[in-house]
């Protein structure tokens, strides 16, 4: 591989608190200017996943400009504050984007039981395959099953991308899953949780006879509902052997394209002990960046009295514009 013609620009935290970083950039983050088509795509097994094509401001780019997928993170959607400031930051370099909902995230529910985990790479390659994009980036637990398709797609000879970012992923789940143990981690876990049991409240004639719905809607941690929801719905022997099959990276090792890291140190939602450092240098084509602080999916910059920026989102864009050059006009 190449040596590639990038330099990450210097991150220059509004807030160094991670809490901090981690909420703020998530209130903060504007949802204007962007607008959106949705398609529908019928998955193989009956189900179905909505794709959302955003159109942002008056940027009209035309059809052969390069074509990023953006997968989004747990509980999110392909709509979130996030994902919108990196259509908007793709746009203005040139290349299109459209964003994927997980089964169950755009907001009609989905008709099976399953719904989406850190290693449902399955619809991801139906995807992949229909609209053909050139690059794909990933927001923590989307970050982590974009990693895992990566790895498996050179495996089975799928169409390889020309680059990808993960940002804030999960790496070693059992390890990095430490870090919602603590008290303000368990903060972070009952809201997605929260979530969570509302959708299997809405399922519960579809899941009854496939887990102990009482018992999972009495969980009180991922780690229980991964246990008592996760593993058996996808045929996992336990939260343990789900995590193990699924962390991104058992799966690093076989990614063949250029491939960005970010990841905060601080990163309050998932224990930097996860993350493999000899296993990432080892791979010409991942290009790690690790601040110290940032929080998770964070990387807010500004000066008090204006908007603030937010550096993780522009960087990927940064890096896809320059590994995959819009063709000259």
């Amino acid at each position: 591989m190449g040596k590639l013609s990038f330099t990450v620009e210097p991150f220059r935290p509004s807030l160094t608190n991670p809490h901090a970083q981690t909420v703020w950039a998530n209130v903060l983050r504007p949802e204007t200017g962007v607008t959106f088509t949705r398609q529908r795509v019928e998955t193989t097994d009956g189900d179905f996943v909505d794709l959302d094509w955003p159109q942002v401001d008056n940027i009209i780019l035309p059809p052969s400009a390069p074509l990023v997928l953006v997968l989004h993170g747990l509980e999110g959607n392909a709509r979130r504050g996030y994902t919108c400031e990196l259509y908007r930051q793709l746009a203005q370099r040139g290349l299109r984007s459209v964003g994927l909902n997980f089964r169950s995230c755009s907001g009609e529910m989905n008709r099976t039981a399953q719904m989406y985990n850190a290693g449902t790479t399955a619809d991801v390659a139906q995807v992949v395959a229909l609209v053909c994009p050139t690059a794909v980036v990933g927001f923590s637990l989307g970050a982590n099953m974009m990693l895992k398709y990566l790895g498996e797609a050179n495996g089975r000879g799928s169409q390889q991308m020309q680059a990808a970012v993960a940002i804030s992923p999960p790496m070693e789940m059992a390890v990095g899953s430490i870090a919602l143990h603590t008290p303000l981690g368990r903060l972070y876990g009952r809201r997605l949780l929260h979530s969570l049991h509302a959708k299997v409240r809405e399922k519960h004639h579809l899941l009854v006879d496939k887990v102990d719905v009482d018992s999972v809607l009495a969980t009180r941690t991922l780690y229980d509902f991964d246990e008592l929801a996760t593993a058996p719905l996808y045929g996992y022997k336990s939260a343990a052997d789900y995590y193990q099959q699924c962390s991104s990276a058992r799966f690093m090792a076989a990614i063949q394209c250029p491939t960005l890291l970010l990841r905060a140190l601080d990163d309050p939602m998932i224990s930097a002990a996860d993350i493999p450092h000899d296993l990432i240098k080892a791979n010409p084509y991942l290009h790690p960046i690790f601040p110290h602080a940032g929080g998770h999916v964070g990387f807010m910059e500004g000066i008090p009295g204006r908007a603030p920026t937010f550096w993780a989102e522009r960087q990927a864009a940064r890096f896809l514009a320059a590994v995959c050059a819009p063709p000259s006009s």
